[in-house]
């Protein structure tokens, strides 16, 4: 049998009793209710006879069902031998030790308690004191959970930084990192390394501009002054050290690890002569004085270059900031509106007056007019996309008529996609249109009480939530009205 023993505490509980004398029953049931959070008292046979809860938390665990009932009929199977141990050990005047249990609950969820047991002198009944570890466990499985959290965090951020590793290794584009303060390489990929002429191990560590002949020393003293006040520098031309020949210099300014970073990408002379060449520089500038917006994209929408008037459209300042980002980002009222364009354009191979939303960077928007190309011949696939924006009579005519304010633009919209956009497609964003003012149309009737609008449509609570948090209705982060509380 294992037991504590309490000899210690016997002078402490005579002396007890000779200041208080002998509780009676009554008392001592409250005494031992106020000091654990259930207890019980099993006869001979184990058998529940009186339960007495002292926490709130066992309510709904399913505990008044307990009474009558032999106590390891209410534990999970594999807690049963624990029962049997605390009944064969208890003892009179000793407590076993403490024993974690499971027990059977209706919520589907076990619940963890720690036992003690010892056997009354009287009746040789058994009183068990209990501990409810639900709290307990709950923190512990929290804990489990952020530690797998983490652990997964972990392994993207290796995976990341593998990825970068190789792409900025196998890149055919001469890099270099270098610290915006010092001025001092910091990484060096083997392109660039080749192209100085120096190993990467010589160039890591080295002032940037110690690179260049002392003819470029002037402009790159400003270049990475201009990046310090500003943030931003144009390119450059200068002329490598050791008689390397002429680059061009483009840098853009980065934030890594609480550090400012800055990226120096190198072209050779003749690469760059190649890309402006006399026809190719008249058409970039045509293109980049145009009124409207003109962007390029690659087949994966991420933005190769864009034109001034793009970057008014999404409330920009130079074409670094939007260089790599998704057009996503800035184009479409919704996410199927955008696929429907992209599906379109992928079947047809152009696009021609595809209304739809541009929005800015700081919350304006402005309605355009797409017309979008795929390019896919040549060394580099690419998309091409103008953006017109459309005439502000036409806005101002549709908001002086707040009645028809929604349904007639959006179902006007659609008969425009016809012959354009697949009937597949045009089905699902009629249904989508008809679910959202059939929804509207529900909490204006019912004004805003959504118990009562998921009554109307058919739909549980949750399931009118779901729609109304797809579509954009309504704000569901503050609590329901009083009428709307069931």
């Amino acid at each position: 049998m294992t037991s504590l023993a309490l000899p210690a505490a016997s002078q402490g509980l005579a002396a007890l009793q000779k200041s208080l004398g002998p509780l009676d029953a009554q008392a001592a049931g409250l005494l031992v209710a106020a000091a654990t959070d259930l207890s019980l008292v099993i006869d001979g046979a184990g058998v529940i006879r009186e339960a007495t809860f002292g926490s709130s938390d066992l309510e709904g665990e399913g505990c008044e069902t307990w009474l009558g009932r032999p106590w390891v009929d209410t534990v999970t199977v594999e807690s049963r031998p624990k029962i049997a141990s605390l009944l064969k050990d208890a003892a009179p005047g000793a407590v076993t030790r403490w024993r974690q249990v499971n027990h059977i609950s209706p919520t589907g969820i076990d619940l963890p308690v720690r036992y003690a047991a010892m056997r009354l002198a009287k009746d040789d009944q058994i009183l068990v004191l209990g501990r409810n570890l639900r709290a307990m466990a709950s923190l512990q499985r929290t804990l489990v959970e952020t530690q797998q959290a983490l652990e997964r965090d972990y392994l993207r951020m290796r995976g990341a930084e593998t990825r970068y590793r190789l792409l900025f290794q196998l890149g055919s584009e001469p890099v270099l990192v270098v610290d915006v303060g010092t001025r001092r390489v910091t990484e060096v990929n083997p392109a660039a390394a080749r192209l100085i002429g120096r190993p990467d191990k010589r160039i890591i560590g080295q002032d940037a501009v110690d690179l260049f002949d002392a003819s470029s020393l002037r402009d790159l003293e400003l270049l990475f002054a201009g990046l310090r006040v500003t943030g931003q520098a144009t390119d450059l031309d200068a002329r490598l050290g050791h008689g390397r020949g002429p680059v061009r210099v483009a840098a853009s300014l980065f934030r890594q690890e609480n550090a400012t970073s800055v990226l120096l990408r190198l072209a050779p002379a003749e690469a760059v002569a190649v890309e402006t060449g006399p026809s190719r520089v008249g058409t970039l500038d045509v293109i980049r004085s145009l009124p409207e917006g003109f962007v390029v994209t690659d087949p994966s929408r991420r933005i190769l270059t864009a034109n001034p008037a793009f970057l008014d459209l999404v409330q920009l300042a130079t074409e670094e900031q939007v260089r790599g980002q998704p057009l996503d980002q800035w184009l479409g009222r919704e996410e199927s509106e955008v696929a429907a364009l992209f599906a379109t354009l992928a079947q047809h191979g152009s696009v021609r007056h595809f209304p739809t939303q541009m929005r800015g960077a700081y919350g304006a928007t402005e309605e355009v007019e797409v017309a979008a190309v795929s390019v896919t011949g040549g060394s580099q696939p690419c998309i091409g996309f103008t953006l017109r924006a459309t005439p502000r009579r036409a806005a101002t005519a549709t908001a002086t008529a707040p009645a028809r304010r929604d349904s007639p633009r959006s179902i006007e919209q659609m008969t425009e996609l016809v012959g354009r956009v697949s009937m597949k497609n045009l089905v699902r964003e009629s249904t989508d249109l008809i679910e959202r003012l059939c929804i509207e149309a529900a909490l204006r009737i019912t004004r805003d009480n959504r118990a009562s609008a998921a009554e109307m449509l058919g739909l549980s609570r949750q399931g009118l939530y779901a729609k109304m948090r797809r579509y954009g209705i309504g704000d569901l982060d503050t609590p329901d009205a009083p009428e709307d509380v069931e």
